[in-house]
């Protein structure tokens, strides 16, 4: 198979589908690889890095959206490359389609395979391909709220570890998953006053007694929430459902008891956003205001960590574009349900039904996609 990764386009979106390590594999097990010139500069892998291993460079992303029977990326496509899509050429990359209605229209019109990092599962119920994403971005929260609360910064002032004799920031981390998780342990390593919210009983267990009297863990029921929200100095948004539109946990008439200068996180943006205030931002320009509370909503967090955010996601991702490029995307999926969890568009249809859903468009079950 021809597999193909351009330059990610998106605002300071310094990742890439590929390594040249990556490509060596691909190489290696018989498939030609082509990759767009200048892709690997944000993780400082240069063309003749790439050719060293085999691949072939080429001067223009139409170049590599035209040759390859499967694209790999990382961001969403955007819509000058959704244009470049064809009827059958598979798409693997993250999609986050669920609050993205303009995006799942083009790729419906495109009849393009469409396998997204962010659903494919594993045999614990995991979520493997948007694991180590998530870790990422749930260290980075802390490093972005600790900053927005620098007075410099618009935030209220406060030094999260706080000094002897004056009290640490008050971190609230809404959702107790592998985001929240790797924001508790840097809020914590920081000196951060922590508590960690989620629904789930098992969930509050097992991190309560992996922080034990470092961090406070709380149901997060409507009343409790407000409660927390009202004291917090930095909050975390970090709720997930698979595939749908976040849930909008945080409404503008909360932001009033806060005090003016806390800081909302919201790495649930990906997904639409778990705050009512929310819309996304870019590394550019990462912050806004409302009724005086700091929101953070950059849409590509791990975008700034390029480096350890591509090898990261290579390591998870790799296996499944080998055994696709292999297979055949039909045969691969067949074979492996959770892999065959990822296709969330085929031949015009959408086959994700928390998306259908979302978005209140037909559904078609991946196992007619299969037939």
């Amino acid at each position: 198979m021809l597999v193909g990764s351009p330059k990610e386009i998106k605002n300071h979106e310094y990742r890439v589908g590929l390594t040249p390590e990556s490509a060596c594999e691909l190489v290696a097990h018989g498939h030609q690889v082509i990759i767009e010139s200048g892709a690997g500069e944000g993780i400082s892998a240069s063309d003749d890095d790439y050719r060293a291993q085999g691949a072939e460079i080429v001067d223009t992303a139409a170049e590599v959206f035209e040759r390859a029977d499967m694209i790999v990326k990382v961001k969403e496509p955007q819509a000058g490359e959704r244009a470049m899509l064809r009827e059958g050429q598979i798409l693997y990359t993250y999609l986050h389609l669920a609050p993205d209605a303009e995006q799942t229209r083009d790729l419906i019109k495109s009849k393009a395979v469409c396998i997204a990092y962010e659903t494919v599962t594993d045999a614990h119920g995991g979520l493997p391909l948007l694991k180590p994403m998530s870790q990422v971005a749930g260290r980075m929260s802390i490093q972005a709220g600790a900053s927005a609360l620098e007075k410099a910064h618009g935030g209220r002032g406060v030094l999260l570890g706080g000094v002897p004799g004056v009290m640490p920031g008050k971190v609230v981390i809404i959702g107790g998953g592998v985001v929240g998780f790797n924001a508790a342990q840097m809020a914590v390593g920081l000196g951060g006053h922590v508590t960690i919210m989620d629904r789930n009983p098992e969930v509050l267990e097992r991190v309560g007694t992996h922080f034990e009297n470092r961090a406070s863990t709380r149901f997060s029921s409507k009343a409790n929430l407000a409660e927390a929200i009202a004291e917090a100095d930095l909050v975390i948004g970090a709720v997930l459902i698979p595939g749908a539109a976040a849930p909008k946990l945080i409404t503008r008439d909360m932001l009033k008891t806060m005090s003016p200068g806390a800081v909302l996180v919201d790495v649930a943006i990906d997904q639409g956003g778990c705050f009512e205030t929310s819309h996304a931002t870019t590394h550019a320009d990462p912050t806004y205001v409302v009724d005086g509370i700091v929101h953070y909503a950059v849409a590509n967090m791990p975008g700034a960590v390029a480096r350890t955010s591509t090898y990261a996601l290579n390591n998870v991702t790799l296996p499944h574009a080998l055994r696709i490029a292999r297979l055949g995307w039909k045969e691969a999926l067949r074979r492996d349900p959770h892999l065959a969890a990822g296709l969330n568009v085929w031949d015009g249809h959408i086959t994700c039904a928390p998306v259908a859903e979302a978005l209140d468009l037909p559904h078609v079950p991946v196992e007619q996609a299969l037939a």
